[in-house]
């Protein structure tokens, strides 16, 4: 197992920015590439491969990434924990499925309002259970604060782009496998960091789950090509790539914080950083179409306070309060 210390908040709140930055530019890519093959789910195993191709190469030639693999069976033996864990990369899959099938229904603001706010009430639930490497994390008032806070955030920043989903009798029930693709990205990131902590390193981790999510994105793409036949041909340049190696930083590093900080800051930062690559891609690249109004500053600035929020403790003089009440009401029960 591995032997690092966990990272304080002050420094694993900003790695977590920083790594959901990349986000949004690997969506940017994987949006071009799925438009220049005419083929969303070739896109996405193009993405998938080339981050397992980086990911072999890594586990390779980095001494601790050999250790990893070698560890993978014992885990798997012994039991240190479930193997459906094994699988977690599949839920990837299914995430960038439900971007392929719903986005073009509901638009990319009502997607990321949905994946956001399953992602949030899930990482709650997952931590509250202990399922992550970091254990129990109770689900205190201003965590829930800090959640509410982020989703409404989330809302404000993505609010001038709500145009495109339509009516709502449109994009009631589409929006539904987004939300559910939300709340199972949580499990994801617990499964990958109680992984990567019996590993010894994210880097067995991050290739274990490039393998599910490449296995299960081929069988689904054979698929495809079976009932409607091949895209157009792979690109030339070589920036169609990227989002791999991309998608290889932020897996790996979710997969090292989560034992830090919990599922649901992590889940939390990655959702800041993405907000913030956005808005500067939409600043310096900006693509066709896109919008930066007040709202979208406005409510990424408010991401990153609610984000703040969630990783302060409850005031002592109110959980002291509680305590009061409920020793008062148990003693008024009795008498």
């Amino acid at each position: 197992m591995t032997s690092s210390a966990p990272l304080p908040p002050l420094i694993g709140i900003p790695v977590a920015l920083a790594a959901g930055t990349a986000i949004p530019v690997q969506g940017r890519i994987n949006g071009a590439l799925g438009a220049r093959l005419d083929d969303g789910v070739a896109a996405a195993l193009v993405s998938f491969g080339t981050g397992l191709v980086v990911m072999i190469l890594i586990s390779l030639v980095l001494p601790r990434g050999r250790a990893g693999f070698r560890a993978i069976g014992p885990s798997v033996r012994e039991r240190r924990f479930p193997p459906v864990y094994l699988g977690a990369g599949a839920i990837g899959a299914f995430f960038v499925f439900s971007q392929s099938l719903t986005i073009s229904l509901i638009g990319v603001a009502l997607f990321s309002v949905a994946a956001v706010m399953g992602q949030s009430l899930s990482g709650l639930v997952v931590d509250r259970l202990g399922i992550g490497p970091a254990g129990k994390r109770s689900a205190t008032p201003m965590r829930i604060i800090g959640v509410v806070l982020t989703v409404v955030s989330v809302i404000w920043a993505v609010s001038p782009r709500f145009g495109a989903a339509g009516e709502p009798s449109s994009w009631l029930i589409p929006v539904l496998l987004p939300v559910a693709a939300g709340i199972l990205l949580s499990f994801q990131q617990a499964m990958n960091g109680t992984a990567a902590f019996h590993y010894g390193t994210p880097i067995t981790a991050t290739l274990v789950n490039f393998i599910a999510g490449t296995v299960v994105l081929l069988a689904a793409w054979l698929a495809k090509v079976a009932i409607a036949g091949p895209g157009n041909a792979l690109p030339s340049e070589w920036w169609y790539y990227l989002g791999g190696p991309m998608g290889c930083v932020f897996i790996g590093l979710g997969a090292l914080l989560v034992r830090s900080l919990g599922v649901l800051l992590t889940g939390l930062g990655l959702i800041g950083g993405q907000l913030v690559g956005s808005l500067a891609l939409d600043l310096f690249v900006p693509a066709p179409g896109s919008v930066v109004a007040f709202a979208t500053v406005a409510g990424t600035l408010l991401t990153l306070v609610a984000i703040v929020l969630t990783t302060l403790p409850w005031p002592r003089g109110a959980a002291a309060a509680a305590a009061r009440r409920r020793r008062t009401g148990t003693t008024a029960g009795r008498t």
